[in-house]
């Protein structure tokens, strides 16, 4: 139920997007959702995209590194306070998330999608179905595309 997530540092200047995804483009593989993050240096460029493998092949033989993290996408209700039973179930647990972004693939009618990213994944999975929090699998989200 994990997805792997493709990260690379940019330099924080105009342009620096680019590379990456025209070489993802012209590798043919399809950005399935994206997280940009800056400080005064540099930027984070968090990337889910169809196939990881070759996305990273295919970065790293353009010269670029890439890390690759685990994190869990959650179905959550698309409405006010539709995160918080996913936010209750963390709390309880007495975990931390790192970071968070929406997917942006199609979901269910009334449902959204949240990628959240932990330090012990295997424990933020418990939790969440423990809680009743539908954790998608890759699979599925792949093939909502």
């Amino acid at each position: 139920m994990r997805l792997h997530q493709l990260s690379l540092f940019l330099e924080n200047r105009p342009g620096q997007l680019r590379a990456p995804c025209q070489v993802l483009a012209q590798a043919g593989v399809d950005i399935l959702t994206t997280s940009l993050a800056d400080t005064a240096q540099f930027g984070i460029l968090r990337l889910v995209v169809r196939d990881w493998q070759k996305a990273k092949a295919a970065l790293e033989a353009a010269g670029m590194v890439v890390n690759v993290t685990e994190v869990v996408p959650v179905e959550v209700e698309d409405r006010p306070g539709g995160l918080l039973a996913a936010l209750s179930a963390i709390d309880q647990a007495g975990l931390g998330i790192e970071y968070m972004y929406a997917f942006a693939a199609g979901t269910k009618a009334g449902k959204a999608a949240v990628v959240l990213r932990f330090q012990d994944v295997g424990k933020a999975e418990k939790a969440l179905l423990e809680a009743g929090i539908r954790v998608l699998a890759e699979e599925e989200l792949l093939g909502r595309m």
